[in-house]
């Protein structure tokens, strides 16, 4: 890790040029339409729940409207400014059919019983913010993005948490940031529920997730990071992560390198944890192409975890799966093609296929109550994926900023691994409005 310089130059002050709260203020409106079609194989299975039982199904299908409202206020103006975000989220179920949906899970929001919650609203986001100079406090509920705490937007609607960060800027090229939350705001699901970990069947909860940071960008091209995270009697994380870009010319490179270390905290409720994450990215750049060739290796008996409704995963192989299972390699060959070059700018299209094997959770040492106890009969397990996305964004016009991406995967992989067989195909569009 490069070190701070010893006179890091002082940013100009965001404060100082505050116009006011509701000088600067705005309304925006923004929709996402979510379509999402899978067709499980071989053994795979979903399931729609029935008076009787559980029906196992093969096809599940998800389509919902997603649509936000919200005002941001500008920053009052002097040596300390004040300002609030206050954002309506709304979600309409445009599937609704109850063996279509088989279950929901984490794309459609079901009752006890499988039926459809066919319109459901919350308030998203609501906080207040104090900034002084280039330092910002933000408490209440809302949106934070790093390495080991990120809020989830893979779905209709995004996730939000509930508490508070404190984000600097003081000096150019360093971004700090600390902060805690006790509530999760999940992207399907009105209201907040408790802190839970994404890879577990045990219902273990945590009361507050806490973080700090910094990003450094030394020079033109780097990036140099370090972060910790607590989850709260369950996890201690640290981060490490790096990346360079050379070349200045029509050829271009760039490396990326994540690190995670996880070990079990506090009075361990999820059981003994003692996991290594790695993944290095070399990528090659010319004109509108690019080929990224990815290793990623996961050093533990346990899955590399993080906090459900987050996407706090800074490693290489995160797609379709996330190639995190206990002790798995994988590696991954991407090809895109940015259209700009031939007259098309906004379209882009990418390929790729990402291979994970030696999956091996036999030796999990936290007993039939721990976290990840559900992947013990993992040995020798692997997987692959092929697919392919289609984006494109409009440059101009009425509807300039609005975006659409159609993707389709076709992933198999040995009995027991966690992510099954399947095909799965997923358009969506996004349209931003700005009202004022």
């Amino acid at each position: 890790m490069s070190t701070l310089p010893a006179h890091a130059e002082t940013a100009a002050s965001k404060q100082a040029l505050a116009g006011g709260f509701f000088e600067e203020d705005s309304l925006t409106f923004s929709t996402r339409n979510w379509y999402a079609r899978e067709a499980a194989k071989n053994s795979s299975a979903f399931a729609i729940r029935k008076d009787w039982g559980v029906e196992r199904t093969h096809d599940r299908n998800t389509w919902v409207q997603g649509s936000i409202l919200k005002y941001s206020s500008g920053y009052t103006q002097g040596q300390v400014g004040f300002g609030l975000d206050v954002a309506a989220f709304n979600a309409l179920a445009l599937e609704s059919g109850k063996g279509a949906v088989a279950g929901g899970r984490n794309r459609t929001l079901t009752e006890d019983d499988g039926d459809v919650v066919a319109n459901w609203s919350k308030v998203g986001i609501a906080d207040i913010r104090m900034r002084v100079s280039n330092t910002e406090l933000k408490a209440g509920r809302f949106n934070v993005r790093n390495p080991v705490m990120s809020f989830s937007d893979t779905r209709a609607l995004p996730a939000t948490y509930e508490g508070f960060a404190l984000t600097s800027e003081e000096f150019r090229n360093l971004y700090i940031q600390v902060g805690s939350f006790d509530r999760a705001s999940p992207r399907v699901g009105a209201g907040s529920e408790k802190l839970r970990t994404q890879y577990t069947l045990a219902d273990i909860t945590s009361d507050r997730v806490s973080f700090a940071g910094f990003d450094y960008k030394p020079w033109a091209g780097g990036q140099y990071s370090a972060w910790y995270s607590n989850l709260e009697d369950i996890w201690d994380r640290y981060y490490l992560g790096a990346s360079q870009e050379f070349g200045d010319g029509p050829l271009r490179h760039r490396l990326a390198a994540n690190y995670y270390f996880t070990e079990d905290s506090g009075s361990a409720k999820g059981g003994p944890i003692d996991n290594h994450a790695y993944s290095l990215a070399f990528t090659s750049m010319y004109q509108g192409h690019s080929v990224t060739l990815a290793w990623q290796q996961i050093d533990g008996d346990e899955y590399f975890d993080y906090v459900r409704d987050s996407n706090a995963i800074n490693l290489a192989n995160a797609l379709v799966s996330e190639y995190n299972g206990p002790n798995e390699k994988s590696l991954r060959l991407t090809y895109g093609y940015d259209w700009t070059t031939q007259g098309v700018p906004g379209l882009t299209t990418t390929v790729w296929y990402a291979k994970g094997w030696d999956i091996d959770g036999t030796h999990y040492r936290g007993g039939a109550g721990g976290l990840y106890a559900f992947g013990l009969g993992q040995k020798d397990l692997d997987h692959h994926e092929v697919a392919g996305m289609l984006s494109y964004a409009v440059q101009s016009g009425p509807i300039k900023g609005a975006n659409f991406t159609a993707g389709y995967v076709q992933h198999r992989a040995s009995q027991n691994q966690g992510d099954g067989s399947f095909n799965e195909l997923r358009i969506v569009s996004n349209f931003p409005f700005k009202l004022f």
